[in-house]
This record gives C-alpha cells, sequence and structure tokens, in this order.
C-alpha cells in the first residue's frame, strides 16, 4: 500500500492533508523544484457573475456509477451493498466531464481537467493532448467487468503524461480520481481546474478554496474536494474573469488566489496548484470529491473514501473477492457469456455494453433506464438553464434496454423497469392533464417530472409488449400481471384502439390511432410502419393478457383493431408511384390514407418539407422484427432496394457503407432529409442557439446496422439457410462492433463523411451527438441474442402466428 494511503488509514484525512506528502515524488525532487513567484492572496473574487456556460461535450469514452443492489425490488441503505452511492461520472477528450450526484440527471460538475505551466507555455488537457481510455477490471479476454476506467492524456508536444483512474466509491456519495502526472520533456506546474455546474446549472454557484480542498454549492447541494496532500495554492473565481484558468493563459501562472465567490452567485471555476515536476519525474495525487446536503456531509464523504483506503474502495467498486460489486453483477448474468460467443471482438463491447445499461439506471427510482448520460451536442450548448439532455425517460428506448437486460439473464432490472412504468403513463390525476388517459409520457425526468408531452403510439405499445414478455418468462407472476393489466395495460391498450382528444400543456390534438401525432423519430404525424407494427404488437399481446385477466370482451377488441390496423397497413403506407426506383416502396410516413398522394413532410431540423414519397426510411423492417410481416412479404423485399439505394444524392440518400469493398460496414441514416446532426456546410454543431440551419444534416446511427442484422437473421431462418448465420455475425456483429470506441462505447450517431468535417471527427466514428447511447448498446446485446438462439429477440409468438406467416 502507497505511503499516503497507510498514513491516511492510520492517521486519519486531517493529518495527513497537515503532513503535506507527495506520493511517487522522491523528496530531493520537490527540494530541487524553483520556487514559484509569489501569488497575491485575496478574500473575495471580483467578476461576478462571470461568462455564460455551456455543457460538456457528449462524445464521451466512459461513463460509471456505482453497482447497488436492490432491497426488494427497490434502492434503498443497508442492502447487500450497504448504503446507496448516486453518483454517476463521464468522461470526453481524456478528461472528467459531466458528473452527476442525487437523480440521474442532476449534474453538479461540468469539467475536472489539469492545466500545465511550463517555460515552453501553458498546455489545457483535453484541448492540447490525445487521449485513450482503458478499463481497470478486465477478465483474462481483456473483457470489463466493472465500469472503473484508466484514462491517459498525453502532450501533443510530447511535454507531460497525466494518467488517471476514475471511480466511485460504493458505499458514499463519492467520486474518486487517481492521478499521476509525469513530466516527459522539461518541468512542469500542474494546476487541477474544477468547474461546478451545481444544481445542474451552468450558474447560481458560490465557491470556496483553500489548501484543503475546493468547494462549491448552490442551494442545499454541496461538493467538497479533498486532495492527498494540501494543494500549493487555490483559487476560487468567476469564469472568463477571475478564474484560474484565465488567470494561468493570461500569465503562465497563477498571480491571484481568491479565497471565494463572496455572497455573489455566478459561473465558477476552482483552481487548486500541485508541485512543480523536474524533468523525468512524477507526481501523484489522490483526489476524492464528495457531495452532500451540506459542506460537511460533502466533505465527510470525500474524507471516508480515504479512511477506508482507496485500494480497498476500489476493490469495493469492482467486488473482488468477497466484496459486493460490479464483478457480482456481471457474474449474474446467465446468458451474457453464451451470446458473448456470437461476437468478433471476443466479447469485449459485450460485457462492456452490459455495463452501459446498468449504469445508466437512476439510484433513486428502480428501473428508471434513461437514454443517455449526455447532453447531446453539449459543448455548444447552453447551461443557464437546467436540463436534463438525454438523461431521461423515453418509453421507446427504455423498452430496448429493458429487452437487452432481459436478453443477459438480468431478471431483476427488467421487472423493476416493468413495475416503474406507471410513473410515466398519463393517468387523470397526471399533474396538468385534463384529456385523454393511458398513454405513456414522450419523455420525463426519472421521477415521473412531465417534460415533453407529444404523443408516440409505439411508445404505449411497447409497455405492454415488456410485460407479456417478463409474464412468458416467469418473472412476472399471474397476479401481478392481472394487477398491472387493470392499472396499467389495459389503459394502454384502449388508448391504442380508440386514441382520444389530449389536454396536457400545449398539447390539444385528437389522436386517433394507427395515425401517430409523432413516430419514432418524435417530428412529424402520419402513418408509420415502425409505429404501426409495435401498435399491432402490443394490441395483440394484450388481448393475450386480456383473457388470462377473465376480459374477454376486451381481447375481441384489442384484436379486432390490430386485425384492422394490419389489413389497412399496405394500402396506407406502401406507395406504387413513388419518386425511387419502380416507384414500390413503403413510405417512412404517409401523411394521408392515400401513400400516393405526394403529400408534403412538414419541415423539420431545419430542413423543409419534402414529398413524402420523397423520404424512406428503415421503420419497414420492424414489421418484420415484431412478426407483423413475413421476412419474404412482397412489399418488404420491394422496399430493400429504396432503403440501400447508394446512387441518390446526399439529401434523399439513407445507406452508406465504410471501408473496403467486400469488407465494408453498411450503416443507415435515420431517413433521408435528416436534418439532425452537425451542418454539412461549416462543420458546425446541431442547432447552435436554438436556431435551426439548413444545412444541417442527420448522420448515420448504429442502431440499424443492428436491426438489418435481425431483419436478415429472420431471412435466413426463414429459408432455412444456415450459412447466413456467419455471413451476418462477420457483416452485422462485426460492424457495430467497428463502430464503437477505444472506450468500447456505442454513439447514436457516426460522421458519414458528408460536408465540412469538424475538428476531431473521423468517418465511421462517434460524432457529439450522444455516447453512450443505451439503446445502441441494446440493439447490439439483442442481435448477439438472437443469433445465440437462432431466432429473433423481439419477436411475438403470437403476432407472427397470426400475421406473418
Amino acid at each position: 500500500m502507497p505511503l499516503i494511503q497507510k498514513l491516511a488509514a492510520s492517521v486519519g484525512v486531517a493529518a495527513l492533508l497537515a503532513t503535506g506528502a507527495c506520493a511517487s515524488m522522491p523528496a530531493a525532487a520537490v527540494e530541487a523544484s524553483p520556487a514559484a513567484p509569489a501569488v497575491v492572496s485575496e478574500p473575495v473574487a471580483p467578476g461576478a457573475p462571470g461568462a455564460a456556460t455551456t455543457w460538456s461535450s457528449a462524445a464521451k469514452t466512459g461513463v460509471g456509477a456505482s453497482y447497488e443492489a436492490y432491497v426488494d425490488g427497490q434502492y434503498k441503505d443497508g442492502g447487500p451493498t450497504g448504503a446507496v452511492s448516486r453518483v454517476w461520472f463521464s468522461i470526453a477528450d481524456g478528461v472528467l466531464t459531466e458528473t452527476m450526484y442525487g437523480l440521474i440527471h442532476e449534474a453538479q460538475i461540468k469539467s475536472l481537467r489539469f492545466a500545465l505551466a511550463s517555460d515552453a507555455g501553458l498546455s489545457l488537457e483535453g484541448t492540447d493532448t490525445t487521449e485513450r481510455t482503458e478499463y481497470l477490471d478486465v477478465d483474462a479476454q481483456g473483457r470489463p467487468l466493472s465500469p472503473a476506467y484508466r484514462v491517459v492524456t498525453t502532450d501533443k508536444a510530447g511535454k507531460y503524461e497525466i494518467e488517471k483512474r476514475i471511480f466511485t466509491d460504493p458505499d458514499r456519495n463519492a467520486l474518486v480520481l487517481r492521478v499521476t502526472i509525469k513530466a516527459t520533456g522539461a518541468a512542469v506546474t500542474p494546476y487541477a481546474i474544477l468547474e461546478p455546474h451545481m444544481a445542474n446549472t451552468g450558474g447560481g454557484d458560490f465557491a470556496s478554496a483553500d489548501a484543503n480542498g475546493l468547494y462549491a454549492h448552490e442551494g442545499d447541494v454541496h461538493l467538497a474536494l479533498r486532495p492527498s496532500a494540501p494543494f500549493e495554492t487555490a483559487s476560487a473565481g468567476f469564469l472568463g474573469s477571475s478564474d484560474g484558468l484565465t488567470d494561468l493563459k493570461a500569465n503562465g501562472r497563477l498571480t491571484h488566489a481568491w479565497a471565494s465567490t463572496g455572497d455573489t452567485a455566478g459561473a465558477v471555476v476552482l483552481t487548486g496548484a500541485l508541485p512543480t515536476i523536474p524533468a523525468g519525474q512524477s507526481l501523484t495525487r489522490d483526489f476524492v470529491i464528495g457531495f452532500g446536503a451540506s459542506k460537511a456531509e460533502a466533505e465527510a464523504a470525500a474524507d471516508g473514501g480515504f479512511s477506508t483506503g482507496l485500494d480497498e474502495v476500489l476493490a469495493r467498486f469492482n467486488g473482488t473477492g468477497d466484496r459486493l460489486g460490479w464483478e457480482d453483477w456481471i457474474g449474474s448474468l446467465t446468458d451474457l457469456p453464451r451470446i458473448a460467443q456470437q461476437s468478433t471482438d471476443g466479447g469485449k463491447l459485450a460485457y462492456a455494453s452490459a455495463l452501459m445499461l446498468k449504469v445508466q439506471e437512476d439510484r433513486t427510482h428502480a428501473g428508471a433506464l434513461i437514454a443517455s448520460l449526455s447532453n447531446p451536442w453539449g459543448d455548444t450548448v447552453d447551461a443557464t438553464n437546467s436540463s436534463t439532455g438525454y438523461k431521461a425517460v423515453w418509453p421507446r428506448d427504455f423498452y430496448q434496454v429493458a429487452m437487452a437486460l432481459l436478453a443477459l439473464g438480468d431478471t431483476q432490472t427488467p421487472v423493476a423497469a416493468f413495475r416503474y412504468l406507471p410513473q410515466v403513463q398519463v393517468r387523470a390525476d397526471t399533474p396538468g392533464n385534463t384529456g385523454a388517459t393511458g398513454w405513456f409520457l414522450q419523455k420525463t425526468h426519472v421521477d415521473g417530472e412531465v417534460e415533453w408531452v407529444g404523443v408516440q403510439l409505439d411508445q404505449t405499445a411497447m409497455p405492454i409488449m415488456l410485460g407479456w414478455r417478463l409474464w412468458k418468462a416467469g418473472l412476472v407472476s399471474d397476479a401481478e400481471l392481472q394487477t398491472m393489466y387493470g392499472r396499467m395495460i389495459k389503459p394502454a391498450a384502449d388508448f391504442l384502439v380508440t386514441g382520444g382528444k389530449i389536454g396536457i400543456l400545449w398539447n390539444d390534438r385528437t389522436v386517433t390511432p394507427p395515425f401517430t401525432q409523432q413516430e419514432r423519430w418524435e417530428e412529424q404525424d402520419g402513418f408509420s410502419p415502425s409505429t404501426t407494427a409495435a401498435v399491432i404488437a402490443g394490441l395483440t399481446v394484450a388481448a393475450d393478457i386480456a383473457k388470462a385477466s377473465n376480459d374477454t370482451a376486451s381481447a375481441a377488441r384489442y384484436l379486432a383493431a390490430a386485425d384492422d390496423y394490419s389489413k389497412k397497413a399496405d394500402a396506407r403506407m406502401f406507395t406504387t408511384n413513388g419518386a425511387f426506383g419502380d416507384g414500390n416502396y413503403f413510405l417512412r410516413l404517409s401523411k394521408t390514407e392515400s401513400p400516393n398522394s405526394h403529400a408534403p413532410m412538414g419541415d423539420n431540423n431545419g430542413q423543409p418539407g419534402q414529398p413524402q414519397d420523397h423520404v424512406v426510411d428503415g421503420g419497414f423492417l420492424e414489421l418484420v422484427r415484431y412478426g407483423v410481416r413475413a421476412a419474404n412479404d412482397p412489399h418488404i423485399l420491394a422496399t430493400l432496394p429504396e432503403y440501400d439505394d447508394q446512387t441518390r444524392p446526399d439529401l434523399t440518400r439513407v445507406r452508406y457503407d465504410f471501408g473496403p469493398a467486400g469488407d465494408a460496414t453498411p450503416g443507415w441514416r435515420r431517413y433521408g432529409v435528416d436534418g439532425y446532426g452537425e451542418d454539412r456546410t461549416n462543420g458546425a454543431n446541431y442547432g447552435i442557439g436554438g436556431v435551426m440551419a439548413p444545412g444541417q444534416r442527420g448522420r448515420v446511427w448504429p442502431i440499424f446496422t443492428g436491426e438489418r442484422g435481425h431483419y436478415e437473421l429472420a431471412r435466413a431462418l426463414q429459408s432455412g439457410g444456415a450459412a447466413d448465420l456467419t455471413a451476418i455475425r462477420q457483416t452485422y456483429v462485426r460492424g457495430m462492433e467497428r463502430f464503437a470506441n477505444d472506450g468500447l462505447l456505442l454513439s447514436e450517431q457516426v460522421w458519414d463523411g458528408v460536408g465540412v468535417k469538424p475538428e476531431g471527427y473521423e468517418t465511421g466514428a462517434g460524432t457529439d451527438s450522444a455516447t453512450p447511447l443505451a439503446w445502441s448498446h441494446a440493439e447490439y446485446i439483442k442481435l448477439l441474442r438472437s443469433l445465440a438462439d437462432k431466432a429473433v429477440w423481439d419477436r411475438y409468438a403470437p403476432v407472427a402466428d397470426r400475421y406473418g406467416k
């Protein structure tokens, strides 16, 4: 055990800080360091309230949180894993980025990075460095067993290298960073630069600093960063005026040390100076960031980790030996080893995907599964106001994740997810509701707070589908299913039959299924193949549940509606005089009962509306996935060439292949004319300042490589082509693996090479949209499970038996 930890365990953190110990750096080296010029110490920083601030990059290479065991299906202190830790972190550009405490969307930190001063000038980690991300805890095959990371940043000019080991304290609300800085060129003086975003906003914070710690708070949310040895100097300032980084950029050193930001709230930055490191020497420092309802509580959370010993904290996080942690959860996934055999990377992405799905669950509301621990294009999104970004519940993404966890053999989280769902279903007592009930809210906070209120019929069908799968798997009893039928499933199924007039916030539309107010991309109304597929599947299995609940009248009603929707699907959504190919294909959306009407689509994301027959997407494949249509259905086969056509102009083209001919990875955009992405004319982020620019272009999504793999599996199984399964693995499984970054995370979008390339982007690699996207990881896991079972995981037998023959 390093001396610094032995001291922490034996004499306590207060005595340790007083020693000024410098682990891994010889005393002679410290004495040989040149004396720094005097720093002016002053009580209150000027420049309030500071500059406007943004969120950070959404291109994460790592996210993590502690594993916490359920207590009776809920998160409670005192269970097998002790006190519940409610801290999540993320890593981008080699530095710690958004870090949440409390609920999963409540960011308290924007970033923690290091600035290093030398005779050659100032170098800023993340801006002037390259990086790589690795997992600390892996098995003999190199497969990750916990979301603890080793992150290495290297100065582009060769002046230094920084290694950070990052994980949370599973027994406290605290985050650990173990940092080693090596001066590989000339001597460097490191400064820790911490930018808080307390209470999930970039302003309104108060800050103070001293040699023993950096502190920030807003309201009753407090942060305390404690170092393993005192800072040489510490400062608290306002962003862009009196903060330490602005001082360093101007002077090459810290000239002022402000004790606090006083009584004026604002956008604050905290700085802690470390000793100068001579060339060829290294310095190790441990930092623990505690959170709490008071400064004392936050300090206690940080100091507790030092008292336990950080090696022991990591062992508890991992679940090493007889400790209960992530290794135990990974080990409990009965189907993970066998489905990982379907991978082409030795199972690395499969294990990482399992971790990503579980990490992105709230630790207060059990089963609350979010879309991503990121704010899309966050580095240009204003952080003045609280924002959840993708750290929220969409029932569609939620369904994908719950089904993937079930595919892994997790028997607890999907059940918790199912039991959570009534919190996000519209009831008569839903705050502000004066209209129809039974449908599921478009987007909510994990505590059920209403955020977006568009009606997406697939999001109302999927909770029914999940419940049926859990029931058939024996994880939900007949008695519980009957209870949930009356409470949640019947109201949802009734809405899928009759719809109704909505009455919540801005939404006063009347919805008449299967015409949906929004399809799965949340942008347009109409008849949607993907939505219709989910609605038919949801109603069909709802009928099965209704029969088991002795409600035969409703069962007949649900099947009659599903029959009607299926019978009319082709007539409503399949054009025979379209603008592409031979004119025969499924539309992304039909705006009317007539797919041949050439009706205009609405404007979206800066793109003007096109005639409906000018827009193709992969939603028709969902008809096969759920069993509504056979893989060889002539309408499905007729649409594939238009979906795959790579000769069309980039505006309407959907498919893009990456890599050399004969070994290419196929990828698809959401649909032609998609504007949800970077500006092709100048490389700018999406929607800067809330302005929708006409040059915006949605890129390729890894999800669709998995969706196509599922379709090809269904087609191969239907034709009896066992040899085709190898080709599916090599094309679609390996394709998704190629899209993963070095932290084994899958993004929402990858750069397709069209237009001006943003700085740092590479063709076929993730953009700054959202990483990790839980849906991307879920689709990958489900594809592996489907291949292992030789059966499409999301196929519903009652649906296929009735419609898909």
